[in-house]
């Protein structure tokens, strides 16, 4: 019993410092072992700082504070008898979205009790500045307002003018969107980077979705969303055009002969890249377990930095936000990436008539440097011819009633 220290752990490999997003509790207060008590930001994800022990706590870090990993963040003094008032600390259970949007699900910002809540430290300071909660809008988890929201907002003089009807704000970026800045403007000069289009008629996926949607729920679990035919027809694709799947290393190119799929997926903190792990050998059901698995952990930032690192291609769907058509940027050191857009009725010539179709346009961005036009396209093409042709994907080349026996 006594005094603990509380140092700040290693998030993952390469990352040297993290930066103190959030306090959440005040300082003083008692807390319990696996209590979360911070919110930390490296350049990679956003995590949380468990109390390693119950007692009293001491601050030796604010909130925006840079801070070296190992560094002492906190005392906790274990000495301290339980107030009688203070509730055991309950796991928290996380819904889970629904199979079919699984990653739409991870896009949603929660809003939660926390929502316009100021931390200790913000609050402290809105109170000698006469700063109401409604005049600031907060960037930590859930939208909790953090002491740099409070910092930004005197700065810039945007509680001043509310009242002229022209507010104004400054917010600081999290160590992870600084990060994200960086690697965004690098890619655009450091590739020679294309962007090839194609559109795919998903009635046939949308068909088979309907027959075998319940039958597939009940055997294995998940649902049959459209995230797994996607990136099968990825990584089938990958193995007749490995350059797509291959990174530059300085004068040499590295070929994967497996295919780490990367899910783009947006969270409150910015965008964050789960990676499927050997998408190649995985059956349908299993990628859409791993998409739903690695979504609500990105959703809740519950995802670690080696679940984020390692992709060899990605996959990004615009579609979810009512995308019609874009150019994703490739996700370096990655070569490729697929962009994905929403599915719209449209009229097309099937054998000589016109139809009506849901079609959806997809992109592929490429660096040209690894990649040429012939494979790039060729790729492509691949993917559309699979995905307008879905059964033996979901099959895998069985007969449908030794699949689905009951159907």
């Amino acid at each position: 019993m006594g005094v603990l220290q509380m140092k700040v752990p290693s998030p993952g490999e390469s990352i040297s410092e993290v930066e103190i997003a959030a306090w959440l509790v005040n300082e003083g207060d008692y807390v319990q072992k696996d209590q979360a008590i911070a919110e930390v930001d490296s350049d990679k994800a956003t995590l949380e700082l468990p109390a390693e022990d119950s007692g009293i706590i001491e601050f030796k870090a604010e909130e925006g504070d840079v801070v070296k990993v190992g560094q002492v963040v906190c005392t906790i003094d274990t000495s301290a008898e339980k107030p009688k008032d203070i509730p055991e600390v309950k796991k928290v259970e996380h819904s889970e979205p629904e199979p079919d949007n699984s990653e739409k699900a991870a896009t949603q910002t929660k809003q939660t009790y926390a929502t316009g809540v100021p931390s200790p430290a913000a609050a402290k300071l809105m109170k000698e500045n006469e700063i109401k909660s409604n005049q600031i809008i907060g960037s930590g988890k859930d939208g909790r307002i953090t002491k740099s929201d409070v910092l930004n907002a005197l700065s810039s003089d945007s509680i001043l003018v509310e009242a002229e009807g022209r507010k104004t704000s400054r917010e600081k970026m999290s160590m992870l969107r600084r990060k994200i800045a960086q690697r965004l403007v690098a890619v655009k000069n450091e590739t020679a980077m294309l962007t090839t289009f194609n559109e795919v008629d998903m009635k046939p996926i949308m068909d088979l979705r309907k027959k075998y949607k319940e039958a597939f729920a009940d055997k294995y679990g998940v649902g049959l969303g459209f995230m797994s035919f996607f990136t099968k027809a990825v990584t089938e694709s990958l193995k007749l055009f490995p350059a797509v799947n291959a990174q530059i290393d300085g004068k040499e190119m590295i070929l994967h002969e497996y295919a780490d799929i990367g899910i783009a997926v947006s969270s409150p903190k910015g965008l964050m890249v789960p990676v499927i792990r050997n998408a190649e050998a995985m059956a349908l059901h299993e990628i859409e377990a791993d998409v739903k698995r690695l979504a609500v952990k990105a959703r809740d930032g519950k995802i670690t930095p080696d679940e984020m690192t390692g992709g060899t291609f990605t996959i990004t769907n615009g579609g979810v936000f009512g995308s019609m058509l874009s150019t994703p940027i490739i996700n370096p050191p990655q070569s490729a990436i697929l962009g994905m857009h929403n599915i719209i009725e449209r009229p097309v010539a099937i054998n000589g008539k016109v139809e009506i179709r849901p079609i959806m346009f997809v992109a592929l961005s490429y660096d040209h440097r690894v990649i040429d036009g012939k494979e790039s396209v060729g790729f492509l093409v691949n993917v559309k011819e699979l995905l307008e042709n879905p059964d033996n994907m979901l099959f895998e080349s069985k007969d449908p009633s030794s699949v689905f026996p009951n159907l």
